[in-house]
């Protein structure tokens, strides 16, 4: 019976599921599986220079699962430029999700790991960094100094940077981004579904001139008072307090036996510190009974702002598009999700990335095993190979000796220096 009651329980929960993703709508999703290719156009950008890099569809070196393919930046220090067209959109009056997934298989030197939403027409072929975009968003490393997360939102035509300084993922691990955008205008930004950052496009972006900004001509009032504590005004000081002493003659001291006054003048004993002296008198310090609070400029309306209620709006968005450079190429990209549901790509990150993370980990560890055994084959045969050479070289030395000791040239020149040096030291 207990069974049957969680097996109805199951069902009822997979079906409210299933009524609530289907009021949502799923703008774009790529898991590249059979038949991508079709919808990605591959760009001639940068190719007549012979700077164009490409893709490969694979799992990669390490994958929890090696038929789940992605796409992967082929061939290092090259630009990549793939881009798909998709049902053109709006996200006026509702939520914007925008997910991936990337993994950093290679020591990424320097470039990027970041996605495009395009508006507008674009020539596929010829999409690359000078292209026009909405929306910037993802990783972008570059040695030791830059690991940033990128959200870049298109304005009227101007790219506006978020201000905030956003840390992305630097192993070698897959690892799921997602910005979410919503019509009051506020935002989320997720790592692997956790909360990385959050806040208004009012605020963390320099898009509008902000709401408010200090009165530069507030001045404190004369009557406020700041101070939050101030002396007693009843506190009286002690009668003879200022006849006590700093230092009194040491109780402990004693007359040395052999003092002789006539000659040593009048014995008197060192002076210590008086544990009875207090310092100076000060008033006691109380709180300020007319204290109202550190005096702060006042934030006043800012009569350069005028509102946008749809600044959150980007132009209606028709491609999706990755562009990067890269020193060192290895970056899987794959799982897009564009969408209008945050709750549905969070599913999607449970369904694929908390599922298999952890196999995912133990391929990478077999991985890095199999590689440091090689390393150290091949320093253990280079080290061989030194020894090697550096035998030949002391054989050959000890052949070269061995010839000069039989040779009837080399007895004599020994036999001239053996002599000149007998008759210098003569």
């Amino acid at each position: 019976m207990e069974s049957l009651f969680k097996q109805s329980l199951l069902l009822l929960l997979t079906l409210n599921s299933l009524i609530y993703f289907a009021f949502s709508e799923i703008f774009f999703e790529e898991r590249f599986n059979v038949g991508w290719s079709s919808k990605w156009v591959l760009s001639d950008w940068k190719r007549s220079e012979g700077k164009a890099g490409t893709f490969k569809h694979t799992a990669g070196k390490w994958a929890a699962d090696p038929d789940d393919k992605g796409i992967q930046t082929y061939k290092d220090a090259k630009h990549y430029a793939i881009s798909a067209k998709i049902p053109g959109f709006s996200n006026k009056n509702r939520t914007l999700v925008v997910q991936y997934s990337i993994k950093f298989e290679q020591d990424i030197e320097c470039g990027g790991g970041y996605m495009k939403l395009l508006s507008g027409y674009v020539n596929q072929k010829k999409f690359g960094g000078d292209t026009p975009y909405s929306l910037m968003f993802g990783p972008d490393i570059c040695g030791t100094q830059t690991k940033k997360l990128h959200v870049i939102l298109s304005y009227q035509g101007q790219n506006y940077p978020i201000k905030k300084d956003l840390d992305c993922e630097t192993d070698k691990l897959t690892h799921f981004y997602t910005f979410i955008l919503r019509p009051d205008a506020t935002y989320s930004v997720l790592v692997d579904n956790r909360e990385r950052e959050s806040g208004s496009m009012y605020t963390d972006w320099d898009i509008l001139p902000p709401r408010k900004i200090k009165d530069v001509h507030a001045k404190k009032p004369a009557d406020w008072d700041d101070r939050e504590y101030i002396e007693d005004p009843n506190d009286v000081k002690p009668e003879g307090y200022d006849s006590i002493p700093a230092e009194i003659p040491d109780p402990k001291a004693k007359k040395p036996v052999d003092w002789d006054e006539e000659e040593d003048g009048i014995w008197r004993p060192k002076k210590v510190p008086n544990p009875a002296y207090k310092g100076p008198w000060k008033r006691k310090r109380i709180k300020n009974p007319n204290y109202k609070g550190k005096w702060k400029v006042p934030w006043i309306d800012n009569p350069e702002f005028e509102d946008d209620p749809y600044l959150y709006v980007l132009k209606p968005i028709k491609y999706v598009g990755i562009e990067v450079w890269q020193v060192k190429a290895g970056s899987v990209f794959d799982n897009i999700l564009i969408c209008d549901d945050p709750q549905y790509a969070k599913e999607v990150v449970k369904e694929i990335w908390a599922n298999n993370r952890e196999a995912e980990k133990e391929a990478f560890e077999e991985a890095e095993k199999i590689r440091r055994a090689r390393e150290e084959e091949k320093a253990e045969g280079d080290r061989e190979e030194g020894e090697g050479r550096k035998r030949d070289r002391d054989r050959g030395y000890r052949d070269r000796r061995h010839h000069r000791r039989h040779d009837p040239e080399d007895y004599l020149y020994d036999y001239q220096v053996r002599t000149l040096s007998l008759s210098l030291s003569a």
